[in-house]
């Protein structure tokens, strides 16, 4: 069935990596009006057949054994199966080259999956351009129109967005303390990551994905926008992926995370599942002892374990009373049951899988 589409990115998937396809096309032209006129200007296109209708997206994202390749010979991303549930955060995590930002793009059709299939609700996306206008991405390196103030790309956005909400923009944009007359080029890095993440919330889109959003933050500005986030998922039940290589900034922010290595993916798991899964414990004798000593206790698995002089550091998973209980009866002279960072459950995870990378 034919329908009638403006030729905008509300057409053809909206989000800010799109855009940067289109600026090389604005330079060729007479100027950035022209390219506003030109992209106004109505033209059919056809669906193809039996394409989902995903008008109102608002469902579970699952990655289905997915496989993807950028030159057909390297695999980027290896069986990657796992699910985004419609209203949370989630975090993909691990080091650089890991796979994150192309799971990212991926979902809005930026390049098909070699394998695999990715969809929402159980609907497939790749033939149906509709779902991207549900969709904003911030990418890691942020590019906007040459000289071109906030103001001017917020008239971009509006133009490639319905849903754009100016009074939001004009809100954000004065809680951040940013100028939007002035160019761009003048922002230093912080700051037009701050204008990139205020453009991308602008748009309301049901699913927003942040690639490397807190790089280049100060403390005091990278707390707000991990607020700013927040608040938006929680406010209109949106669903938002944030990719980083540190565990640090996205332990208060996330409701789950995965960790990606070298294509695959090694862990995926609710927050508060890995913190009280696993937890630390320290622990002394006065005589001399080693790991075999708590061998023989039922139910605990070591997952990791040190020692240094008389105090041992285990981190073990098990039933955290009947394990409590059990090192209480061997009367040790130190007992402290700790809880775990995400950092150190990644850390500990990683040792047991045989992976030897630091996370930041």
């Amino acid at each position: 069935m034919k329908k009638k589409f403006w030729l905008t990115l509300y057409n053809i998937g909206v989000s800010i990596l799109f855009l940067l396809s289109l600026y090389s096309y604005a330079k060729g032209m007479a100027g950035f009006s022209r390219f506003l006129e030109i992209m106004e200007t109505p033209i059919e296109i056809e669906d193809k057949p039996n394409a989902p209708d995903l008008n109102d997206v608002k469902g579970t994202i699952q990655y289905q054994h997915v496989f993807f390749s950028y030159d057909g010979v390297h695999n980027v991303l290896n069986d990657i199966d796992f699910e985004i549930p419609a209203g949370k955060t989630i975090a993909l995590v691990g080091p650089s080259g890991g796979g994150k930002s192309t799971i990212c793009a991926l979902l809005p059709r930026f390049y098909d999956v070699s394998e695999g299939s990715i969809s929402i609700d159980g609907k497939p996306v790749w033939n149906n351009p509709e779902v991207k206008q549900h969709i904003a991405y911030v990418p890691d390196e942020l590019y906007f129109l040459n000289g071109a103030s906030m103001n001017r790309m917020a008239d971009l956005y509006a133009a490639c967005y319905p849903s754009f909400d100016r009074s939001y923009y004009q809100q954000r944009t004065k809680q951040f303390e940013l100028n939007p007359k002035k160019s761009l080029n003048t922002f230093s890095k912080g700051m037009r990551r701050q204008a990139a993440t205020i453009l991308a919330l602008s748009i309301r889109p049901d699913y927003i994905f942040f690639d490397e959003t807190f790089d280049g933050l100060d403390p005091v500005m990278r707390n707000l926008v991990k607020k700013l986030i927040c608040e938006d998922v929680l406010e209109r039940n949106a669903t938002a992926i944030i990719t980083s290589h540190s565990l640090r900034e996205l332990e208060d922010t996330c409701d789950q995370l995965a960790l990606l290595h070298k294509g695959g993916l090694v862990l995926e798991s609710d927050v508060q599942n890995l913190k009280t899964e696993q937890f630390k414990i320290q622990i002394a004798f006065p005589d001399d002892y080693g790991e075999s000593r708590f061998t023989a206790i039922p139910d605990m698995k070591i997952r990791h374990f040190s020692k240094q002089g008389a105090v041992a550091n285990l981190i073990v998973t098990g039933n955290r009373e009947a394990i409590v209980a059990a090192l209480q009866a061997m009367h040790p002279t130190i007992l402290d049951v700790l809880p775990l960072s995400l950092e150190e459950v990644f850390t500990y995870e990683m040792e047991a899988l045989g992976y030897a990378f630091d996370i930041e």
